[in-house]
């Protein structure tokens, strides 16, 4: 395997468990984790705004280095030619 294929391999899955990790993070109504976090870290609604906004942007930089390693792999090893 070439190097470059290996580091982008390790971004794909790193990546992808960021964005498990953050997306679990991320409260609907009040009960998720990071509102959890966030009560007891902070006592006025100004500090989860924070979290969260900080949160948003954590995921979406994930999601993004996701795509582009993904698209990296699509283009390096097109479809059936990986060969052993």
């Amino acid at each position: 395997m070439n190097p470059l294929v290996i580091v982008f391999l390790v971004l794909l899955v790193l990546s992808g468990i960021g964005l498990i990790i953050f997306i679990l993070m991320h409260s609907g109504k009040g009960t998720g984790i990071s509102d959890a976090i966030a009560s007891s870290m902070y006592s006025t609604q100004t500090g989860t705004s924070i979290i969260e906004k900080n949160l948003d942007r954590i995921t979406i930089a994930c999601a993004v280095v996701f795509l582009l390693s993904l698209v990296v792999l699509m283009v390096i090893y097109p479809h059936g030619t990986i060969s052993q």
